[in-house]
Parts: structure tokens; sequence; C-alpha cells
């Protein structure tokens, strides 16, 4: 791709940026998060004030940016990453700020604290985060009574879903069905977390019969849940750790084309630090933001690759930017997600990333986004 200044972030920086932010990093990143989507979700409840919210940071009509994957239309690929909104707590806030789509979760079947504080930091000069919150959430029952309330949603909600600390991987799948047979009504895809560095040994699910097992399970349940409630079947997506070797990414993509689950997310955290600068470097836990960029566009285009572009992906990791959301979908995204640079820019990222996404699509000729989704790889093969 060549040098271009169209996508870039622009060097006048927001009012979240020279106002709100210095505010919320003087207090703790948990509480400030906490604060942050509780007044989203508060907002989101009031007369009027989605409507406010979207005047500010909504997105414009962008039809080229227009998505139509798993039976839905997204007005434009860029939706919240997982993590952010545990409970569904300010759906309608967080869909008032523009963005598509939103990953809620990790849900558990049951309640849990998660691990012990402090489990969250922000690594300015790196433009990252760390955290450690080992799903910490309140429980399927209470995010599908949540999500009930909220009636019609104002745009496609995945719930993702992954198991409680105390079960063990030989029953995980007991947790991902009973997490399905709560929510199932109330999500329009789910996406299993096999991938988080935060829950002991989870990680391991990812991989041959125990990743078989599961997706057998979980569709197996899907179906059931299905035939209850007289509908077609909802799309189930399997979320990816980015720290896999090429041997396991080819395995992951075979497991994964043979189950016959309708995407995948690439990716989760990572563990590693390298290159990084700020204090906090040596803390445990997954690593999101900047420094995870190029790794999760890496992966995202071997498993374009690996699946011949037939499986849908959805990119996450280090998306500041248009440039930055644009190289994913050339690697094979079709949808994109959103997490730190939440965080570090504000609710206004998402309009700066759609608005960069339709000058870059023209300048490349392109008529659409699904257009440009896997570009490198046909550009590679001439």
């Amino acid at each position: 791709m060549r040098e271009t200044n169209e996508g870039k972030t622009p060097s006048m920086p927001s009012f979240y940026e020279t106002a709100c932010k210095p505010l919320l990093f003087c207090l703790d990143p948990e509480k400030a998060h906490h604060l942050v989507v509780g007044g989203l979700g508060i907002f989101g409840r009031m007369p009027g004030a989605a409507e406010l919210m979207s005047a500010a940071w909504g997105v414009p009509d962008l039809p080229e940016l227009a998505v139509e994957l798993f039976g839905f239309r997204f007005r434009h690929p860029v939706g919240l990453a997982a993590g952010m909104d545990k409970d569904a707590k300010a759906v309608r806030g967080f869909a008032a700020i523009g963005l598509a789509f939103l990953e809620v979760g990790t849900v558990t079947p049951l309640g849990q604290p998660g691990n012990e504080k402090p489990r969250l930091f922000r690594l300015p000069s790196d433009g990252a985060l760390i955290n450690r919150m080992g799903f910490n959430n309140e429980g399927a029952e209470a995010m599908a009574s949540r999500l009930g309330r909220l009636g019609p949603r104002p745009v496609p909600v995945a719930v993702n879903i992954g198991k409680n600390k105390a079960t063990p991987n030989e029953e995980a799948e007991r947790d991902y069905r009973k997490c399905l047979r709560v929510l199932y009504p109330y999500g329009d895809l789910f996406v299993v977390n096999v991938s988080s560095p935060n829950t002991p040994d989870l990680r391991r699910l990812q991989h041959g019969d125990d990743l078989r097992k599961l997706l057998d399970a979980v569709r197996d349940e899907i179906r059931i849940q299905a035939e209850r409630t007289g509908g077609p079947e909802k799309p189930v997506l399997v979320k990816i750790s980015p720290d896999n070797d090429d041997t396991q990414l080819e395995r992951i993509a075979r497991t994964v084309m043979e189950s016959g689950v309708a995407g995948v997310v690439c990716t989760n955290t990572t563990i590693e630090r390298q290159g990084l600068t700020h204090r906090h470097a040596a803390e445990t836990g997954g690593l999101s933001g900047r420094p995870l960029a190029a790794r999760s566009t890496e992966v995202i285009r071997k498993m374009y690759a690996l699946t011949e572009g037939r499986l849908p992906i959805i990119g996450v990791g280090g998306i500041f930017d248009a440039a930055g959301a644009y190289e994913k979908i050339r690697a094979g995204a079709s949808l994109l997600e959103v997490y730190t640079a939440l965080v570090y820019k504000g609710p206004g990222v998402v309009k700066e990333i759609c608005r960069g996404l339709a000058e870059l699509l023209r300048r490349d000729g392109f008529a659409r986004l699904a257009d440009a989704v896997g570009a490198d790889h046909r550009q590679e093969r001439r």
C-alpha cells in the first residue's frame, strides 16, 4: 500500500482528549471504566439523551461502508469489542456514539468477582492497556434480564460467552451450553471465548480435540435452542488468541471450518510484551492497544488465507485510526471492533475511522467495503 495521509489520525486533539481524558486518567483505571459504562447506561435510558449523543458522535450515513453479514445489515464495520460492557449495561449508550454493533461480555453461567485488584493498567506511552480481569461479571441470568428489559436492540448484539473459573476444562462445554440456554433469546450472535489469558487453562480449549468437542457442543445447543424458539439458528463465532503459532493456526482453521461455525474473531489480547516502554509493562495479563495491531492483522491475514476467504472474520486489536482499520480489512476482516482506542481517543474515534475508511475506499477505487475485504491476498496472487 502506498504512503498516504488519508486515514491517519488528525493532529488536532478532540474535546475528549483535552478535557475528559485528563480527568478520567486521574482515577483508578477500573473505577474510570465503571464510571464511563455506568454513565453511558444512564444517558442511554434518558429521554432524548441518545439522540443528543448521536448528534455529537454518531456516524453519518456512508452507504459504501454498509456490510451485509450473518443475516444482518451493519451500517458500517466498526463495533465494540468484548470486555468494555461486560454485563450489557450500556447497549443504547454505546449504540448512540455511532458503533454499528456491540459485543457484550464475556459472561459466564454464574456471576463471579474475577481476579484480585488492581487488575487493569494503562500504558499511555505505549497506547496500550493490560488487564487481568478474570471474567468478572454478574452472570448469564442478570445479562438476560437486562437485555430482556432493553426491548428492540438499536444495533446487533453479539454475546461473548465463557466458562466459570471453577469449572475444569473437561466440563467446559456444560458452561457454554448453560450460557446459550439462558441468553439465546436475547443475543443476535454468540462468540465462544476460548482465548482469554486471564482464566487458567482456558486457552488450551483452542486446540485439537478440545476445540472440536466444544464447538460441536455449542452448535448442538444452538440447534436445540433454535428448535425451541422456532427461529433459524443464530450465528456462532469463535474468538482466538494472537499468540498461536502458524501450526496452531492451521489446526484451528481446519477445526473451525469443519465445525460449521459462522466466523472467527481475530484476536483476543496478547501475553507478549516486546517493545513496551511503560513501567506497567511487566504486569501480568492480556495486552491490548497499539502494540497488538501488527500481530492481530497478521493473524487475520493468515486465517483468511487458511480458510480461503470462506469464513468471515471480525478483526480486533490495536485499531486507532482508519489506516489501521483498512489494513485489517485488506488483510481479510469484514467487520472490526475497538476498545483501547475508545479509552485513549474517546467516542469520536468511531466517526473518524469511518470517514477515513470511506476516503481510503475511494482512493483505491472500491465501490463498497466488501470489495476491499482480502484485497491484499488478491494482489499477492497477481
